[in-house]
């Protein structure tokens, strides 16, 4: 595993203006400039598939650093803008199947190539990338150049493949406009100065950084970036309120209050804080890299979890597309509960806990990066593993677990087996909170099947400090129904529902 490192700063700098977003919406007329005439192209379109060879090359990269300590609703809002559309590009190419956001028609038989899907989803994914991530343009050049295929054709023509991908991508954009994500900044009346994803619903925490004043509530962490520290708030904690794709609203999932978290239920609630401090002290190299791994969720649903079944079943890029679409949908709606629920219970942290309970009194717990386990640590100096690189939300349920479980599920029904060759080699030193240190030598992070890759993906939350195990119970009561439900939505909308 290559160290994984911090980007430069983008935190929101990538979001369109909304005049932006209706300009492609309307005529993509301002293209990109023409391609170095020196590239050559290097894919098949008769024979290749675009996804594998020529999007996520240069998507995927990109992609990893854009998602590397953001919100994670952040990333699966891009999942909707970029590669959601790709299912209607291909849409018209089957003999059944509707698009999610856009109906397109339907293309004669002798027009079901792969020439023809590839180029749908190619010009599809270069007119969302430049939509959503203008400012990788040169790479989303070079997808084009790979192609071979021309990137200032912007014809809307819904009988061209190039012309139905530029439509399935602004007609997504388009339906997604004004949908409550506040991408654009200017939802709540905001006119200018705008600001993506920012809070727009007025949410407050009951604690500050420096005061804890309800030990069951969410406190902002204070989280450090080259030595600049600042103090969190709840990233889009109006997500929840968003329409899913596959069930009518949140509140119909039966999901239990964290009544350990209340702090009047002592007992309890210092029992789940032993248990953090329990777990901490318990740390091996194997569980710092599985928290690590299952943190960078790019890479865990990418090339960790994703290549082995796009691989192991030989997918074209048809296939790749609904296994895609069937995973986006996914974790968008099992993000859009978990939100629903972080935002009601509104929950307190492991670390606050922990400080609450302990204070100055000496534990038993990792004592941070390179100092392995210590006896000497007190209570308001104790962090987990991962709580410098903290999630901007309250704990429960476990977002990272509900997208594990969900994903895991929809995999299951789209394979028809439970059964998977998962391998995650992480070389000697490689951590990105311990460098050169752990793990101590190379290794082999492997799952056989996905109800033990979901069982760890859970756990490792634990390992890494950020949620206490009833955090990881509560997203087992609906992340698999979702899982389930997304699937069905694509195969519906595969046979034309």
């Amino acid at each position: 595993m290559k160290k994984m490192r911090r980007p430069r700063s983008r935190r929101l700098g990538y979001g369109m203006t909304i005049a932006t977003a209706v300009a492609l919406v309307g005529s993509l007329t301002s293209a990109a400039p023409a391609a170095p005439q020196q590239a050559t192209a290097t894919f098949d379109l008769d024979h290749g598939n675009a996804l594998t060879q020529v999007v996520y090359p240069k998507f995927q990269r990109v992609s990893r650093d854009e998602s590397f300590g953001r919100a994670v609703t952040l990333t699966v809002d891009h999942a909707i803008l970029i590669e959601m559309p790709w299912f209607d590009a291909i849409a018209p190419y089957s003999p059944t199947a509707k698009g999610i956001f856009s109906d397109l028609g339907r293309r004669p038989a002798e027009e079901r190539t792969t020439r023809n899907k590839n180029i749908a989803v190619i010009y599809s994914a270069f007119t969302s990338l430049n939509a959503v991530l203008p400012q990788y343009k040169d790479r989303w050049l070079e997808m084009m150049q790979t192609a071979g295929l021309d990137p200032n054709n912007t014809e809307e023509d819904p009988t061209t493949p190039s012309g139905i991908g530029i439509l399935a991508a602004k007609n997504a954009i388009k339906a997604r406009l004004h949908d409550g994500s506040n991408r654009y900044g200017d939802e709540g009346g905001r006119k200018y100065n705008l600001r993506p994803y920012s809070d727009y619903t007025g949410y407050r925490p009951v604690n500050t950084a420096e005061q804890l004043n309800d030990p069951s509530r969410w406190q902002p962490n204070v989280t450090s970036s080259n030595n600049v520290y600042r103090s969190q708030e709840f990233a889009t904690p109006y997500f929840g309120w968003l329409k899913p794709f596959t069930y009518d609203s949140p509140a119909q999932f039966d999901v239990a209050p964290p009544t350990s978290s209340n702090y009047h239920n002592a007992k309890a609630y210092k029992s789940q804080v032993d248990e953090m401090v329990e777990a901490s002290a318990g740390l091996d190299d194997r569980k710092k890299m599985t928290a690590e791994l299952f943190n960078d969720k790019v890479v865990t649903f990418g090339a960790v979890a994703g290549t082995p079944v796009v691989m192991n079943g030989n997918y074209d890029v048809e296939k790749m597309v609904q296994y895609i679409t069937s995973s986006d949908v996914a974790f968008v709606d099992s993000t859009i509960a978990t939100w629903y629920f972080k935002r009601k219970y509104d929950s307190v942290r492991p670390f606050s806990a922990v400080h609450h309970v302990y204070g100055n009194k000496r534990i038993t717990a990792w004592g941070g990066p390179g100092a392995g386990t210590v006896d000497d640590i007190t209570g308001n100096e104790w962090q987990g593993y991962l709580s410098g690189h903290s999630a901007d939300s309250p704990e429960y349920p476990s977002a990272t677990s509900a997208l594990c479980l969900s994903f895991a599920e929809q995999v299951r029904r789209f394979t028809g087996t439970d059964q998977a060759n998962i391998n995650f080699a992480a070389a000697k030193g490689s951590s990105f909170v311990e460098p050169g240190v752990t793990p101590a030598n190379d290794m082999t992070l492997h799952w056989s099947n996905w109800t033990d890759f979901a069982r760890d993906c859970g756990e490792s939350r634990v390992w890494a400090g950020e949620n206490f195990p009833a955090a990881i119970e509560a997203a087992k009561q609906y992340a698999p129904k979702i899982g389930d439900l997304s699937y069905e939505f694509v195969q519906r909308k595969l046979n034309g529902g």
